[in-house]
């Protein structure tokens, strides 16, 4: 797969930590940064100077939210193209979104699982097919958390995952975090469930906290600071599948920034070990 225009570690902007940053001043070790576009495609005055401001330091990945890629309404097409001018306007690198559904008639406000049969693998492919067709380039899904197991599903999580992105020929958005919480909940091994997946199509990668609600129910909340566990997996695709630019997202509960910028150093420390061994690796 051909490299994006981003590398090594990076953190999502969000509207609540704009001013935070702009009081910290220097954010390195921060390469590039993620923004949810409907929360910026539209907004003006102060808000959009802020943003044009920080898109000009650095580059911006769409991660989106509110496509619905797996839903039962009409696929909007008017957002995408939207989105597309939106893309073009900040030179962003590439637009992601989440392998799930978040409206049925209206908004759900919540991303929900898709059934994992072979009639929703292709339906979500084909729509994906038409997303790409408008923007002109590959769009990458997100590997998504969820919570109840599906009744007499056709496909395993890996099975639905590889069939879609190989049928819509597009890429992986990896969230390490998101295998975590999966492979507790569902109780399954994260490593042996990421040798599965089609690791040449990742074109980045995501890092969070999340939520013990009990021994066996971990809640994706993005609201704390990264478990080692989570770092393990971050390494071991680093180790086994190559470095890939990796961002940290942090959508509430917002420490001191300093704070956040330790765990993107972590991030770069792992990305810097890991590039020297693999290179290494490869001249034996």
């Amino acid at each position: 797969m051909k490299n994006l225009e981003i590398s090594g570690a990076g953190i999502g902007l969000r509207r609540g930590l704009v001013s935070p940053f702009q009081a910290y001043g220097d954010l390195n070790p921060v390469q590039f940064m993620e923004v949810a576009p409907e929360n910026w495609m539209t907004v003006g005055g102060k808000a959009k100077y802020d943003f044009l401001a920080f898109a000009e330091k650095y580059p911006m990945i769409l991660h989106g939210l509110s496509l619905s890629i797996g839903g039962p309404d009409e696929l909007n097409v008017a957002f995408v193209k939207s989105l597309k001018k939106f893309k073009e306007s900040i030179k962003a690198p590439i637009y992601s979104e989440h392998l799930s559904y978040c409206t049925d008639g209206g908004q759900l406000y919540d991303l929900m699982p898709i059934p994992f049969t072979e009639e929703a693998a292709n339906y979500v492919a084909e729509r994906v097919i038409r997303v790409q067709d408008i923007l002109g380039e590959r769009m990458a899904l997100e590997n998504v958390s969820y919570y109840l197991t599906q009744p007499n599903p056709e496909m395993t999580e890996i099975e639905f995952i590889n069939h879609v992105i190989k049928k819509a020929d597009c890429l992986l958005h990896l969230d390490v975090n998101n295998i975590h919480v999966n492979s507790v909940n569902h109780r399954y091994d994260p490593f042996d469930f990421l040798d599965q997946l089609p690791t040449d199509r990742i074109a980045y990668i995501h890092v969070a906290g999340h939520y013990n609600e009990a021994e066996d129910l971990i809640v994706d909340t993005h609201g704390a600071a990264v478990i080692e566990k989570v770092w393990q997996i971050l390494a071991y695709t680093y180790k086994n599948y190559g470095v890939f630019p990796t961002l940290l997202e942090r959508d509430f509960n917002y420490p001191p920034v300093a704070e956040l910028l330790a765990e993107v150093e972590r991030i770069s420390q792992l990305q810097q070990t890991y590039s020297q061994k693999n290179e290494q690796q490869a001249i034996i």
